[in-house]
């Protein structure tokens, strides 16, 4: 990711962290921290769709009251990549950008 996509992908992970409760011990900063280095690696456009599934509830197995842990996030934007990629190569457009 460059810098403008981390920007992108911090504001979605502070998105996700503020739609579950967080424990008053954890701090904000490292959590921000360990999970942008999670998913340093990825698409931003994977990492902001797999944000929105988790903060919308549609991502099968996951406890809808609690924030994902990274794997559980990486395991879904490896989900969301993947489904790109189909998408792409059958000739399907995306709708729209996920997160403006």
């Amino acid at each position: 990711m460059n810098n403008s996509e981390k920007i992108e992908a911090t504001k979605s992970l502070t998105k996700l962290f503020g739609s579950f409760p967080q424990s008053p011990m954890s701090d904000p900063d490292l959590q921000l921290r360990a999970y942008l280095e999670a998913v340093e690696d990825f698409d931003c456009v994977d990492v902001l769709a797999a944000v929105e599934c988790f903060r919308q509830g549609e991502v099968k197995d996951a406890h809808k009251a609690f924030c994902p842990s990274t794997a559980q996030l990486c395991d879904e934007v490896r989900y969301r990549k993947q489904m790109r990629e189909i998408m792409a190569r059958a000739g399907v457009k995306p709708a729209q950008n996920l997160i403006q």
